[in-house]
């Protein structure tokens, strides 16, 4: 098979299933791996896809998000494993912001209720979780965002700024070597970009598919923040690492 051909159906098999497997490809092609894999780095070269653990996936449109549902369908082993480690961190008698997000949703499973802590957040999919621990907590006010269920906007802005943090854990849609974290929603990434500023420490939890995904808007470089994700294709991360530390959970 040509080397276009085979291009042309890797492509095609991504436009279906949005992220496919290597073995899957070398089935579908008839080639081997190393030939499979040197088709994957030419075409992520070219912009046509992003390279992942074990496969491939669609790059995502810069203004494209997900809603809260299909986030927490996506990757829900990865997500609770980094939300489990990024609660480690929380310790007793702080203030933490969590933003609005499925993983940082995930965490509020695993942080402690014999401790004494306050949660501020954006996120009203966390309201609930956290009352029902019993967790002393703060809605940001502002406009609702109905795709997300984040508070966002001038009013939520407003609001965040009466808070001083610990530590803040922010979703994010893509974490580039170069353009830093992005979301698709300006509003959304200037309050990201507040809760950063607001904070003493400062984590993006992400899983492996958010590198070298770019989104429209703009919340921070690498170094703003330090990354907590899951397990990916080696050397991937090595590059980020020069600008931040990341934080690598055993999947």
């Amino acid at each position: 098979m040509l080397t276009s051909e085979r291009h042309q159906l890797i492509l095609e098999q991504l436009k279906v299933k949005y992220t496919v497997k290597i073995q899957e490809l070398v089935d579908l092609t008839n080639s081997s791996e190393s030939t499979i894999r040197r088709d994957l780095s030419q075409l992520e070269d070219e912009k046509y896809l992003k390279r992942i653990h074990g496969g491939a996936s669609l790059l995502q449109g810069k203004l494209s998000e997900p809603t809260i549902s299909e986030k927490s369908a996506k990757n829900h082993h990865e997500k609770t494993m980094i939300a489990k480690e990024a609660a480690s961190l929380v310790e007793e008698g702080e203030c933490i912001y969590l933003d609005a997000g499925s993983t940082t949703l995930l965490m509020v499973e695993f942080l402690p209720v014999n401790k004494e802590l306050v949660v501020v957040t954006n996120g009203l999919t966390i309201i609930d979780p956290l009352m029902k621990k019993g967790i002393k907590t703060y809605l940001i006010g502002g406009y609702l965002k109905p795709i997300t269920g984040a508070m966002i906007g001038r009013g939520a802005l407003a609001a965040i700024e009466q808070y001083r943090f610990d530590k803040c854990f922010l979703g994010v849609n893509g974490i580039h070597i170069e353009l830093g974290y992005t979301t698709p929603d300006p509003e959304e990434a200037a309050l990201k970009m507040a809760a950063l500023q607001l904070s003493r420490e400062k984590y993006v939890l992400a899983d492996h598919t958010k590198f070298g995904e770019i989104s429209f808007s703009k919340i921070a470089d690498l170094s703003e923040a330090k990354i907590i994700t899951d397990e990916t294709e080696d050397n991937v991360l090595h590059p980020y690492t020069q600008n931040t530390a990341i934080k690598v959970v055993n999947i």
